[in-house]
């Protein structure tokens, strides 16, 4: 399935839109290798950015470039846990090195690991899931926030969950993380503005390689009346969000967390 599902094109009458052009723009995504993450690369290589692709694997980052250098532009394949500081300042010094710039910076890298029971969770698990969903965040936004509002300015897309307003059992380290990115977008969007433009996406259930963990007898019987629109979401749906956060569609919409999850409840 294409990362545009078809409806939402760079192009009206063959002339590019202006309100979706990204052309040279530079945009970093973190958990970018697969998921919405993938998505969301493609979907701003196809509207002529140049991207860096980064997550844990470096082979499936260097997957993704390859895609994006079929599209005519450049990218940077760099293998970072963002839970690692070390690493991110690394990351950003190869961006910079690489590019001169970043426009666009999509906090996407997450993760949320099973466990038994609450007391299972160790202490060394606990900071894992901190230091990817939101000490992670938090470095990269600031190191590169700060460059953004010093130069050209620039958008920041966090990527938050329902988890973080709809928590539920059996998540409760990933939705606190997640609250705390909520809370964190509000507040980066004054510390930066008004150069920088910083939002949320806060995505509800997504059919992407998590949910081949799921029972998915057992879900879609719950999406029938948990969700709105009675199924889980595909990666390219989020991609309508990050364009017009990113771009000039949403130039007077900054501290906003989006929920995109079908109309999903508990």
């Amino acid at each position: 399935m294409s990362s545009t599902r078809g409806w939402v094109k760079g192009k009206v009458g063959g002339v590019l839109d202006q309100l979706f052009d990204f052309t040279d723009k530079v945009v970093l995504v973190t958990g970018g290798s697969r998921g919405l993450g993938r998505a969301m690369v493609l979907a701003f290589a196809e509207r002529g950015a140049d991207a860096i692709i980064t997550s844990r694997k470096q082979d499936n980052c260097e997957r993704v470039a390859e895609e994006v250098g079929a599209m005519g532009r450049q990218a940077l394949a760099y293998g970072c846990h963002v839970g690692h500081w070390e690493e991110i300042d690394a990351l950003v010094e190869a961006a910079y090195e690489r590019f001169g710039k970043v426009d666009v910076l999509v906090n996407n890298a997450g993760m949320s690991p099973l466990y038994p029971n609450l007391s299972a969770v160790t202490e060394e698990l606990f900071d894992k899931v901190v230091g990817v969903n939101l000490k992670g965040p938090y470095r990269l936004s600031a190191l590169i926030g700060e460059r953004m509002a010093a130069g050209d300015g620039g958008a920041i897309i966090n990527v938050s969950s329902n988890a973080a307003v709809q928590p539920t059992p059996n998540s409760e380290p990933y939705g606190a993380c997640k609250a705390g990115i909520n809370s964190l977008t509000l507040s980066l969007a004054h510390a930066f503005g008004p150069r920088v433009r910083v939002n949320c996406i806060q995505p509800g259930p997504f059919l992407t390689d998590i949910s081949k963990a799921w029972d998915m007898d057992a879900f879609n019987k719950r999406a029938k009346t948990n969700i709105a629109l009675q199924r889980g979401g595909e990666a390219d749906e989020v991609v309508g969000a990050a364009l017009y956060l990113a771009g000039p569609t949403g130039s007077y919409t900054t501290g906003a967390v989006i929920a995109i999850d079908g109309g999903s409840r508990v």
